[in-house]
């Protein structure tokens, strides 16, 4: 019970008892509007607009989990450079960040996992790591500096120019498309419905990856693995595979764990458009595996 008390209670202090700064409102307005857009779903309620809804939910999320997530932040596989930019810009419409951002971000997750400098983990309450992370700048850029991990992005005029227009490509673009084809209900489902819903599925793997489940693999961190967020999540819910073996292009290690992701990237290797595709060998597996004792942070520390 007192877990879900400050489950519930967390957000009030995170959210209103620090400093707010224009780039925090931006993002908060921004994320709110695709919320209130949502409660209009059941008045705007058709069959195509609930079927396109989610064939971009399934298209947007793929771009995030195989683009920004295991191609660009951890390089666990080679695309053609046309390919690689078509599934960054389908990510770019989940509402996420621009590559540069989300890559960042994440890379530092990893380098800082479950620690105070962590971008987003649940020791600092279940809501930040949640989402509460996104609306602080301040603490996500401040910690590092800026954007200092991305270099290899960076480089690349493509990703510096999403990074720049990224609001026009994520909403303003999609939006008017969405609303001149269907009118309000493609806008209030395939924009709304299907950003929130890709949205809280990624952010999920954030805090629930991090609290619930099993560890198969001795990490020193939080990560679970989590049948039911590798169900929502296109795969990303065996997270303490991915933890282990964070350039593995495979997250689901075991032939039972389904990860849709690997399997668009084995279709991908298999008519040679993937390549360089990386896994865990058995014996890499087999030195990493959990031999019972407790992580170095208790997961209870994860609920303060």
């Amino acid at each position: 019970m007192g877990r879900w008390v400050k489950i519930v209670m967390m957000p009030c202090g995170e959210f209103l008892g620090r400093e707010w700064n224009l780039q925090d409102v931006v993002i908060a307005t921004v994320l709110s509007s695709m919320h209130f857009l949502c409660l209009f779903a059941p008045f705007y309620f058709t069959w195509g607009a609930f079927w396109l809804a989610f064939g971009l939910h399934m298209l947007t999320g793929l771009g995030v989990t195989l683009s920004f997530h295991r191609n660009l932040a951890h390089k666990s596989f080679r695309l053609p450079k046309w390919l690689e930019y078509l599934f960054a810009y389908i990510a770019v419409l989940s509402l996420q960040g621009s590559p540069i951002e989300w890559v960042s971000s994440h890379r530092y997750h990893h380098q800082y996992t479950d620690t105070q400098k962590d971008v987003h983990s649940p020791i600092q309450g279940f809501w930040y790591s949640h989402i509460g992370w996104i609306i602080d700048s301040s603490s996500r850029f401040g910690k590092y500096g800026g954007l200092k991990n991305v270099q290899d992005l960076k480089k690349q005029a493509f990703y510096r120019f999403l990074h720049h227009t990224y609001v026009i490509h994520a909403v303003v673009l999609p939006g008017s498309l969405l609303y001149a084809f269907g009118g309000l209900p493609f806008l209030v489902w395939g924009l709304g419905v299907r950003i929130v819903s890709v949205l809280h599925g990624t952010l999920l793997v954030n805090s629930a990856g991090h609290m619930w489940g099993k560890q198969a693999y001795n990490t020193g961190d939080l990560s679970r693995n989590n049948w039911w967020l590798a169900m929502v999540a296109l795969g990303e819910g065996w997270h303490n595979n991915h933890h282990a073996f964070d350039y593995s292009a495979r997250q689901g290690l075991e032939w039972w764990q389904i990860d849709l992701t690997w399997y668009v990237i084995k279709i991908l290797q298999a008519i040679g458009w993937a390549t360089d595709v990386k896994t865990p060998t058995e014996s890499q597996k087999q030195r990493k595996v959990f031999n019972g004792e407790m992580v170095a942070t208790d997961v209870k520390a994860s609920s303060n």
